[in-house]
């Protein structure tokens, strides 16, 4: 997809490495109309998968984003592709080796290009990485689809892709430079007693004793710790546990599923991926559409009302209120 009919989408191109792994990132985003994978930055016309992983036509694996920069800003766009890969490797991203996973943004206008760079500076200056940034920052090139079936790979070929994924170090390297748990002593201070077990030791508040279960009012529900959004009030019911509960996430993406075994149980629990917070469980037990129910601790959660998020900088998810 080179253009777009309506006017006031935009496009964005990122590469980070594999293209399959960059897509679930930003799909379920709000303000994100298309996400395509597929080649460009290359000096050949029409390149093939084989050709360009051959290191033949310069071509990069990419992604190509259409969006609505009214609801979803080029800046946060930005700050999650950042979050995605490995800035400092310039022969490729993890496992995968050569010219066609190097790292670079692709910017369409002079003002990506502003922010495309102001953006790697921060992160430069942030001190995050003990080495130089050296993802380029490019003008956009001819971009051409990939072959059918690498097009959401993720969804059509779910289990090779968490394998692979996890084989690649990419999970690894973001868990450990990008995710994971603020420093213990900070979050005691910042956390009450029951918010500090429920995120950080994996413990349970009482049923019909947190500040949500019961909740109706209209907006999202945040982590706690990071402010990353997970759920919305339009997909929260009453389950009658005493727990808050939800028939999915706001992104999938969002969140992380681990096997829990205590308890003399086997469940599945519910973490969030960006603080490595415990939130809860999810059972599949809940209603339509999804069957599923993700059993979530009040204590892991803060809410901020419709009204409230503009702001709180949520504004963003104003579309889910809307009528």
């Amino acid at each position: 997809m080179n253009s777009e009919s309506n006017s006031h989408f935009k496009l964005a191109t990122f590469a980070g490495g594999c293209f399959w792994c960059m897509v679930s990132p930003f799909e379920e985003l709000p303000g994100i109309h298309a996400i395509i994978s597929g080649y460009t930055g290359g000096h050949t016309s029409n390149p093939t998968y084989e050709e360009v992983c051959a290191g033949n036509t310069g071509h990069y694996e990419a992604v190509q984003i259409t969006y609505d920069p009214a609801i979803f800003p080029y800046r946060k766009l930005l700050e999650l592709f950042w979050q995605q890969i490995d800035p400092t490797d310039e022969g490729g991203q993890f496992h995968d080796r050569g010219e066609s996973y190097r790292t670079a943004i692709f910017y369409y206008d002079e003002q990506q290009r502003i922010d495309a760079e102001a953006s790697k500076q921060e992160l430069a200056q942030s001190g995050r990485f003990d080495k130089p940034i050296v993802t380029e920052i490019l003008p956009a090139a001819t971009f051409y689809p990939a072959e059918e079936y690498h097009q959401q790979y993720h969804h059509k070929n779910a289990g090779h892709y968490k394998l692979y994924r996890k084989a690649s170090g990419r999970e690894d390297f973001l868990a450990q430079h990008w995710y994971g748990p603020s420093d213990p002593e900070a979050l005691r201070k910042q956390l009450t007693p029951i918010q500090f077990e429920v995120t950080q030791n994996n413990a349970t508040e009482r049923p019909f004793t947190g500040a949500y279960w019961d909740t109706e009012e209209e907006g999202i529900y945040v982590d706690i710790v990071s402010g990353e959004p997970l759920f919305s009030s339009r997909d929260k019911y009453d389950a009658g546990c005493g727990w808050p509960s939800f028939t999915r996430p706001l992104q999938s993406y969002a969140i992380k599923e681990n096997t829990d075994t205590s308890h003399a149980m086997i469940r599945t629990e519910v973490r969030s991926r960006l603080a490595d917070s415990h939130l809860g469980h999810v059972f599949e037990d809940g209603p339509e559409p999804t069957g599923l129910r993700y059993c979530i601790n009040s204590a892991a959660l803060r809410f901020i009302s419709k009204d409230n998020l503009v702001k709180e900088g949520y504004g963003e998810y104003l579309y889910l209120f809307e009528d």
